[in-house]
């Protein structure tokens, strides 16, 4: 039901609201509730006819009036109930305002002052909403959810295998067969495109729940205020208006707007790409254009907290938060054809208009000839069907299964058969930083003391926790470990599990790797006193009672800042006055452990006075803490391996530049040239055409938002790049999906990463990368060995087809034959020459041209003198034919062995495009080609002796004579294309 405005004008509001229309009781109920409003002068309601009269003090707060009316009576406001000088918030902003009108344009709430917020929204940040106010909310938004990632339903994986021009001139070709007669031909090729799609399908359905069982369910309840109580409540039932309680570890279930906070941190790498833990200020008031990652007095769905505690008010749930937004956009986003179909389509579409030329050709001259309609009709289906190879679609399909289950085996799961290809002709790889290149946890990576910086892992201070007597041989480092141990409130359980802050935890973690016992130490120092970072107080200290009646204060935070509170400086295990020199060689090894990317903390104490004061002040300098995101393991060496395939790499990360700079030159990703770095703040005035061509030569993108990776990625497909996108977090969905080829974390990643991408790594080791690349340009050269094989062999039967009935000499090949050859031929030697052994120098080329067709015009004249070779062999075979028994079954049983035989034979020649009889060069054997060619040999030795398959393919019993044609019309043509393979092959510019 609707509330309708009759009248407004001076300080008069005139009201239908149909719930009213009879109901005394509710009549009664709303005129006591709004009689005691101060901005009410007047009520009065209508049982008869359903009407609210209200008379107010002034318009201010009539946007507030509307919404409990609404919410009191149970209708929801039309958009002419609303004042025509109305102030309050719309629909799309928060449901507070009972109106169905959506937004003209999204309040920025960052922007607002705290008290406003709370006026905005109607709600008692003490006592939060009532059970009636949240009832109207949740019908007027709908629950706090989000709308899943479109994925495909078993249905649509199934119509994606018939979705091929191959397939469709196959099934025109059963259909035409059926259509004159020929049951067992259509019998047979709609068995064969039925068992194509069976593979297809049952390999990317397994492919699907694979990455399916590696979703995790987030966290399903949140901590708010309703009713004066503090109540722990599904998150989908989460509306604007509620007041959010955060405390560690706190999953934050809606954007909302910090009203309070006490020292407050949060984890938004899954949002941002920002790496460290951001403090968020209530008191902060932001401008309307600030980015998302710089809003302090905003939190925001799918974040963690991580330290210290708030409360917020919630501004936008569901579809309407950061992260509905960016769902919005990986739905929006559109995955490209890869670069195997397209080619394959375009080879489709020749092999379709060959197809017709064939058929259109040889129909006619065969009625020149004198021959009938139908038979002419079935001939022309014949050579069609013989024009599309019946075996490519299988044999694609089944390779790239079985590379499907070759990665598996890697623990990569690739959810769509072209996505094994599409791995190895990328030219372009988009590295996300924060927990995909990094590990995503801060850990102590250098220290500053005694006047010199160490590696953390040398001190024993990572890692194996055995190498502690390394640090008890350097008092100052064991007096900083203590320090920090105790100037923390990272807890530490007895098993010396670690729970915190990033930046504690990393801390103490380092403590005891060191050997440190820290629960030992707490005991013996107990704290007093702690007083906290605060925005005018960049350092943290802590009193700690040291058992003889005196105190030490522990300090850590801005070096410039605890190093203006030394009087003394602990060098070697003794303390000296501080000098000029010493604060010198601090500020120099601080710049140079920030230029490193670091975050760096100063370490102070003051020990052995009678002080009971945890100031800092008259402090001992001890060191100098560096503590960052670390690379995982081997990737430079990763880069470098790209690098060598080339590859180009480039990383975009929601991090400062200077911190990108120096990771990117940590990565190596320039291949030694000068690191480009572009920041995102430039993306949105760069024209789309300009940012096409500057992304070719970026190497670092950095301060960037979820929309600005969607661009980066479209900029660099628009430059004619094939592109991977690796991540793991929120803010990667859209690159993910729009991407070539989407590369999801399976272990540390996201739902919504693992739910766009083709590709998720289970263990998260991109290491995995470089097998996947190499066994993706495999796959593709042996798939193009393949198609080279089967058109070759194709276009020998086309030849002898057309040459018979062109010459007069009748049809060597029945249809039924035709079919024979190509399903003995195609399939199971193709599938064979699509698992040799990849070429030793595979990964020291260049990616391929994606322009470039899968048959390039080189390899069709090549495939037409093979074809014209084999063909002669079989008419050589068929004129002996003739010659010998006349025109008839044995000529064409001659021409139909002889051709069969020479095909089989074929497959040895199409292995390699160098290696040759004449270089001696050895080819690694393939048993697969050795079982497939000997199994196809006694199937068609079969066709010779037993009666049964002679009668279904019209042939008849051959002589020892027979049989030494047939041998020589098919190994001679073998020896010369073997002989004739040119010296250099011609696919190593590409693969």
């Amino acid at each position: 039901m609707r509330i309708r405005r009759r009248e407004s004008c001076s300080r008069r509001l005139r009201l239908d609201v149909p719930t009213l229309y009879r109901n005394p009781r509710l009549i009664a109920s709303i005129e006591t509730a709004l009689a005691g409003r101060r901005e009410i002068e007047h009520v009065e309601a209508k049982t008869r006819t359903g009407s609210l009269l209200l008379v107010l003090h002034d318009w201010m707060n009539a946007d507030q009036l509307l919404a409990f009316v609404a919410a009191h009576t149970g209708c929801v406001l039309e958009d002419n109930a609303t004042p025509a000088n109305d102030t309050g918030f719309a629909a799309a902003e928060t449901p507070a305002v009972a109106t169905a009108a959506p937004a003209s344009a999204p309040v920025e709430w960052h922007a607002l002052e705290r008290e406003a917020v709370i006026e905005r929204l109607v709600v008692s940040p003490d006592a939060g909403l009532d059970g009636d106010d949240v009832r109207w909310r949740l019908r007027q938004w709908g629950a706090n959810s989000l709308e899943d990632a479109k994925t495909r339903s078993a249905l649509e994986v199934i119509v994606e295998q018939f979705a091929s021009l191959p397939v469709g001139l196959l099934g025109i070709s059963a259909a035409i067969s059926v259509a004159t007669g020929g049951l067992v031909d259509a019998a047979v090729i709609v068995g064969v495109v039925l068992i194509n799609a069976a593979i297809g399908y049952a390999t990317e359905r397994q492919a699907e729940k694979t990455i399916a069982a590696l979703s995790r369910s987030g966290p399903r309840h949140a901590l708010v205020m309703r009713d004066g109580e503090r109540l722990r409540i599904g998150v989908e039932g989460i509306v604007p208006g509620d007041i959010l309680l955060l405390n560690p570890g706190s999953y934050v279930a809606a954007d909302a707007r910090l009203i309070a906070t006490r020292r407050l941190t949060l984890d938004e790498s899954a949002l941002t790409g920002e790496s460290m833990p951001v403090t968020k200020m209530h008191t902060e008031v932001h401008a309307g254009d600030t980015p998302l990652g710089d809003r302090l007095n905003m939190v925001h769905m799918g974040t963690t907290v991580t330290g210290g505690d708030g409360v917020g008010i919630v501004v936008n749930t569901g579809r309407q938060t950061e992260l509905g937004k960016i769902q919005s956009l990986v739905n929006a986003a559109v995955a490209p054809d890869t670069p195997l179909e397209r080619q394959l389509d375009g080879l489709g579409t020749q092999l379709g208009l060959l197809s017709a030329g064939i058929c259109a050709g040889v129909f006619g001259v065969g009625l020149l000839r004198g021959y009938s309609v139908i038979e002419m009709l079935k001939s022309s289906v014949s050579l069609a069907v013989a024009a599309v190879p019946e075996g490519l679609p299988a044999v694609a399909t089944s390779t790239l299964a079985l590379g499907i289950r070759e990665m598996q085996r890697h623990k990569v799961a690739v959810r769509q058969l072209n996505a094994v290809e599409t791995l190895g002709s990328v030219q372009t790889v988009c590295l996300d930083k924060t927990g995909t290149l990094t590990r995503n946890h801060m850990s102590l990576v250098s220290v500053f003391v005694d006047g010199e910086i160490l590696a953390a892992e040398d001190e024993g201070l990572s890692g194996d926790r055995q190498q502690a007597a390394v640090a008890i041989d350097r008092p100052t480092l064991q007096h900083l470990l203590q320090v920090v141990s105790l100037c923390s409130e990272a807890d530490v359980a007895t098993d010396d599990v670690v729970t915190g802050s990033p930046t504690e935890q990393a801390l103490v973690e380092a403590a005891l790797a060191a050997g440190l016992d820290v629960r030992a130490l707490r005991q013996a120092y107990p704290r007093l006193e702690l007083r906290p970072r605060a925005e005018d107080r960049p350092l943290m200290s802590t009193l700690h009672e040291t058992g003889d009646g005196r105190h030490l204060v522990a300090v850590k935070g801005s070096p410039t800042e605890v190093l203006a509170r030394c009087s003394h400086v602990l060098l070697a295990g003794r303390r000296l006055a501080i000098d000029d020199d010493v604060r010198d060689a601090v500020l120099m090894a601080n710049q140079r452990m920030a230029a490193d990317a670091l975050r760096v903390l100063g370490v102070a104490m003051r020990d052995g006075d009678g002080e009971r004061d945890a100031d800092a002040h008259g402090l001992t300098w001890l060191g100098l803490v560096g503590l960052a995101d670390p690379l995982r393991s081997k990737m430079p060496e990763l880069m470098a391996a790209f690098h060598a395939a080339g590859i180009e790499t480039v990383m975009i990360t929601g991090d400062q530049s200077a911190t990108a700079l120096a990771i990117g030159r940590q990565l190596g990703l320039s291949n030694g040239r000068p690191l480009q770095i572009l920041d995102s703040q430039a993306l949105d005035k760069l024209d789309p055409e300009l940012m096409a061509g500057l992304s070719r030569n970026v190497h670092v993108f950095a301060r960037v938002s979820p929309a600005h990776k969607l661009k980066i990625v479209q900029a660099l497909q628009k430059s004619g790049h094939v592109v991977a996108m690796t991540g793991d977090g929120i803010n990667d969905g859209p690159a993910l999906k729009a991407a070539d080829i989407g590369i999801a974390l399976g272990a540390g990643g996201t739902d919504v990463a693992r739910q766009v991408s083709d590709v998720v790594l289970e263990d998260d080791n991109l290491e995995t990368l470089i097998t996947a690349v190499r066994h993706g340009r495999s796959i593709y050269a042996n798939i193009r060995k393949t198609i080279h094989f089967l058109l070759a062999t194709n276009f020998s039967e086309i030849e002898v087809m057309f040459a018979g009935v062109s010459l007069g000499l009748g049809q060597p090949l029945t249809p039924m034959q035709l079919l024979w050859i190509n399903l003995l031929s195609d399939i199971f030697p193709g599938l064979a020459l699509s698992m040799e052994t990849p070429e030793p120098d595979l990964m020291q080329h260049r990616p391929r041209d994606p322009k470039e067709p899968v048959v390039r015009h080189r390899d069709l004249g090549r495939m037409a003198l093979e074809s014209g070779v084999i063909t002669a062999g079989a008419m050589a075979a068929f004129a002996f034919g003739r010659w010998r028994y006349g025109p008839g079954a044995h000529a064409g049983a001659l021409a139909f062995n002889t051709l069969t035989t020479g095909q089989l034979l074929h497959a040895y020649v199409c292995r390699s495009n160098d290696r040759r009889l004449a270089t001696g060069k050895a080819h690694p054997r393939n048993r697969y080609l050795d079982a497939a060619v000997g199994g196809s040999l006694v199937l068609q030795a079969a066709s010779i002796a037993l009666p049964p398959l002679r009668r279904l393919l019209g042939t008849t019993p051959l002589s020892l004579l027979d049989l030494g044609v047939v041998a020589a019309g098919s190994v001679v043509p073998y020896l010369i294309n073997e002989m004739a393979k040119p010296t250099v092959d011609n696919n190593k510019e590409l693969v």
